[in-house]
């Protein structure tokens, strides 16, 4: 076994940009001028409200488009085909994102919104709050677990591959599992609004990004691409993702003020789910002799959430002054806190597992 003691981790600073660093605080922000706007200006989100077709939010989906299309320019379809890499930690991850994750998120979130919050949360904002957190725990993590891998000294060949992968299933997985999971927990929501949703954000970016991202790379080389292209498109999903909250909670801001606890109490089953999911991958991993360069990513990709999308598609079939659309705000607002602390915890206990030499 070699642990290689002297080699240090990336420190998180190291590894994030400021967006990233401070995510919490600016979704906090967001909360605070959202709330202000929807108290003092209230003719804006009513004229904005107005802009809707099939219960869809023009000006929100614009906004939605700008933060998840540079995430699907990111993925290179093309590494899928060294899926035989890491097939130990691919199998793993896959199987906690896609047969694990999405039911113990389900049956913690409603143990706890719907039997121990039961006295503090009224049923049908509890029962919208449950409809959040299933969104939530349906779609694995994109983009930020780049950053959770690199913090961990994961393998970049596998996390990116995983990550492809994940997209790939999403695009069949996603709708059917979302509306089990609403279907048993007594929230009905049509198929065809579904199938909308998973059209509108995440066949349509996916698909644009694809091509995108082939047309750039065939004119002007990876290199551009990755050192020029993407840089300059990188402020897009922050900008995008801040200004949708704003929005959110400024139709939101009369909720909060009214039941401010409710936040607390979202994110409680949210943040143990997260832990569980962590240590049920990284401990398999553990348990498979997988190296901690996979073992880690494999754990964080399995822990972290695709929150734009889940926010997009609450608000799409709920709308952005539902319960729905709050809690996986209320994601957005815990995974960076949380992520980092399992970015701790995955960082020192690197000496149990194999190094790769």
């Amino acid at each position: 076994m070699n642990t290689k003691p002297n080699a240090q981790p990336p420190s998180p600073a190291a590894g994030m940009g400021l967006f990233e660093r401070f995510l919490s605080l600016w979704v906090a922000l967001a909360i605070v001028a959202g709330i202000l706007l929807g108290q003092f200006a209230p003719s804006v989100p009513q004229t904005l409200s107005r802009f809707e077709y099939a219960q869809v939010s023009i000006p929100v989906a614009l906004l939605i488009w700008a933060m998840i299309f540079p995430m699907m320019l990111q993925i290179d379809f093309t590494s899928i085909l060294g899926v035989r890499r890491q097939p130990k930690g691919l199998i793993i991850t896959t199987a906690v994102n896609w047969l694990i994750k999405p039911f113990t998120m389900f049956a913690i979130a409603w143990f706890f919104l719907m039997v121990v919050f039961a006295p503090l949360i009224p049923a049908d904002k509890a029962r919208e709050y449950l409809a959040g957190a299933i969104l939530l725990g349906a779609a694995p993590c994109t983009a930020m677990v780049f950053v959770w891998s690199y913090l961990t000294r994961g393998d970049a060949a596998y996390t990116l591959v995983q990550v492809a992968l994940n997209d790939l299933i999403m695009l069949f997985a996603f709708a059917p599992i979302v509306i089990f999971l609403l279907g048993i927990s007594n929230i009905q929501v049509p198929w065809d609004t579904v199938i909308l949703s998973v059209i509108l954000y995440i066949v349509i970016p996916l698909g644009a990004g694809y091509l995108t991202r082939r047309a750039v790379i065939k004119r002007r080389g990876i290199e551009w691409f990755n050192n020029v292209f993407m840089k300059r498109l990188a402020p897009a999903t922050p900008v995008g993702l801040i200004i949708t909250l704003i929005l959110l909670f400024a139709f939101q801001g009369d909720v909060i003020i009214a039941n401010p606890l409710h936040i607390v109490l979202i994110a409680i089953p949210l943040t143990i789910q997260t832990f569980l999911i962590f240590f049920i991958a990284y401990g398999w991993s553990k348990a498979w002799k997988v190296p901690h360069n996979v073992a880690a990513p494999a754990g964080m990709i399995g822990a972290s959430n695709f929150f734009e999308l889940a926010v997009a598609v609450a608000i799409s079939l709920f709308g952005l002054q539902s319960g729905a659309a709050l809690a996986t705000v209320v994601g957005v607002l815990v995974e960076v806190p949380v992520m980092l602390a399992l970015v701790r915890i995955a960082n020192t206990t690197r000496h149990h597992f194999l190094e790769t030499k």
